[in-house]
């Protein structure tokens, strides 16, 4: 979990740890018991890596929704670190990305992000779990209605689905299209990184889908594209002065 407070105490017990690691081997092959290794000398010339740098570097500041969580991140004193809490690696399948609670990192698909919109997008989503470890006590590896929820939000807040991306996936305007839309992606996210099967997923997904969809923390709108993005953050920032002079 990026920026994880010093003062979270204990770690997981021994058991939730294996399961940790399960779940983080099978998606991020590269991520090993001991922790993430090391690169090797000639990392740094492979092309998907320096691509995938590149491209977050650019997300880190320029982005609209990625500013606004961490200015959020960091005002709940999770403040997120480039070289810490960012990893380009390799994954299995088509995954994108992925919240490691082990390792305390977002980790980049640098073999399967396309270009620089696929590259906000991923960076978003993920900083949205990050942003909801940062504030509550989530039990991403036990509790399916927990990550349930972080997924809900990721989906609706990221811009996963926007108007946009809907029409490239030639998805059109049914009626309730968005809420649609960020309950199969939700169900889709939990399936592609736990061995459960589709019906719990949407279960646990129906279960708390009307709360989780209304917490629209810290944006306080929906953010359709980067213009609602750049007015949600630019509230924040004048929320945030508000408070301090209280």
């Amino acid at each position: 979990m990026a920026g994880v407070p010093e003062e979270r105490g204990p770690g997981p017990a021994a058991g939730e740890q294996l399961q940790q690691q399960h779940v983080s081997c099978q998606v991020f092959p590269e991520r090993l018991e001991e922790g993430k290794p090391q690169p090797g000398f000639f990392s740094s010339f492979f092309t998907n890596n320096q691509k995938c740098q590149l491209m977050l570097l650019k997300t880190l500041e320029t982005n609209p929704y990625v500013k606004l969580l961490l200015d959020a991140m960091k005002h709940s004193g999770c403040a997120v670190n480039r070289e810490r809490h960012f990893s380009c690696e390799d994954c299995n399948g088509s995954v994108s990305g992925g919240f490691d609670a082990s390792s305390s990192q977002i980790v980049l698909c640098q073999n399967n992000i396309r270009n620089q919109a696929h590259m906000n997008r991923v960076v978003t989503h993920e900083l949205i779990h990050a942003f909801d470890h940062c504030r509550a006590h989530v039990d991403w590896f036990t509790n399916v209605r927990h990550l349930a929820c972080s997924e809900i939000r990721a989906a609706n807040l990221s811009g996963d689905c926007s108007l946009v991306n809907e029409v490239f996936r030639l998805h059109f305007g049914l009626k309730q299209h968005h809420q649609t839309c960020v309950r199969d992606r939700a169900i889709l996210s939990i399936l592609a990184v736990r061995n459960i099967n589709k019906e719990v997923a949407q279960k646990a997904v129906d279960k708390v889908f009307e709360s989780c969809f209304n917490d629209l923390e810290p944006f306080g709108r929906i953010p359709h594209n980067k213009t609602d993005a750049k007015y949600a953050h630019r509230d924040f920032q004048n929320r945030d002065r508000y408070f301090s002079n209280i």
